[in-house]
């Protein structure tokens, strides 16, 4: 069994009587209330501003009479800064493991210890795992085949492909990849998450992007125009979150003045060219 270690994800661990609540109430994902943490599938999820922007997104899986989430490391410290906020008198402990524990993706194998599914809506694309630090010794030490499998089904990262603040829930498709609830009552940034689905004002998605020959965060041209920008580049092939409306001709389209091949992901309910209904 192989385990690649993903070195940029921050683990947070929600434990107590209303740990549950507390995390479904602020965040779009169906967080779930029980599980053994042998293989259930892990929820996805994002933390909003109230105009809808994600502040931090990742996997939510219950285990051990707690839920472990994942983020990544460059929205940890915001992240546990606000869960805190919310708190209030909820009666839950928000234990930060970044000191303490890893989290891996293996495929190969179903691994031993804290592992969900790493799934998203109807992909599954392996296990998402958490073990304390001296557990993983022997894992893989770098992240390049997790990275390759994830673009390669046009799964968006933040921290990877966008920063915080700077993207919606529905640019990087968690309304098709059951990250977001629509029947749950209200969370931080619900009305902007609602008032996109109903008025089908979503206008940029994942679209993966092959036959690179430039950094991440070089933007993407279509006829001229640019349509949004690559994130983490990997064997040529990056997942970029862009208007699909700018996508008209797939031959004019390049990154760094070379020509690029534009792919939808399997899942995706969406096609090159389409428009928001306010457009």
């Amino acid at each position: 069994m192989t385990t690649h270690l993903r070195a940029d994800r921050a683990v947070f661990r929600f434990s107590g009587a209303d740990a549950h609540k507390l995390l479904n109430d602020v965040v779009t994902g169906p967080i779930p209330a029980s599980g053994a943490g042998d293989g259930e599938p892990a929820a996805a999820w994002a933390l909003l501003s109230p105009q809808g922007k994600i502040l931090a997104e990742g996997l939510a899986g219950h285990a051990e009479d707690a839920i472990w989430v994942d983020v990544h490391e460059s929205v940890a410290d915001d992240f546990f800064k606000r869960m805190k906020m919310y708190r209030l008198r909820a009666q839950a402990v928000i234990d930060d493991l970044r000191e303490s524990h890893r989290v891996g993706f293996a495929q190969d194998a179903e691994p031993a210890g804290i592992r969900h599914t790493d799934r998203f809506g109807p992909l599954n694309i392996g296990w998402r795992v958490i073990a304390p630090v001296e557990a993983t010794s022997d894992w893989i030490q770098n992240d390049a085949f997790y990275q390759a499998e994830r673009i390669g089904v046009g799964i968006a990262h933040q921290g990877n492909d966008f920063a915080a603040n700077e993207a919606f829930a529905h640019d990087i498709g968690l309304d098709i990849l059951d990250g977001i609830d629509f029947a749950k009552g209200c969370y931080v940034g619900q009305e902007v998450v609602s008032r996109m689905k109903h008025r089908g004002t979503a206008r940029r998605r994942p679209v993966i992007v092959s036959g690179i020959e430039g950094p991440a965060g070089s933007p993407v041209m279509a006829g001229g125009r640019e349509a949004g920008q690559i994130g983490a580049v990997v064997d040529g092939r990056a997942v970029a979150i862009l208007r699909l409306d700018r996508l008209t001709d797939l031959s004019a389209v390049t990154v760094c003045d070379k020509p690029v091949t534009l792919n939808l992901p399997v899942w995706a309910a969406y096609t090159f060219g389409e428009s928001s209904a306010d457009e």
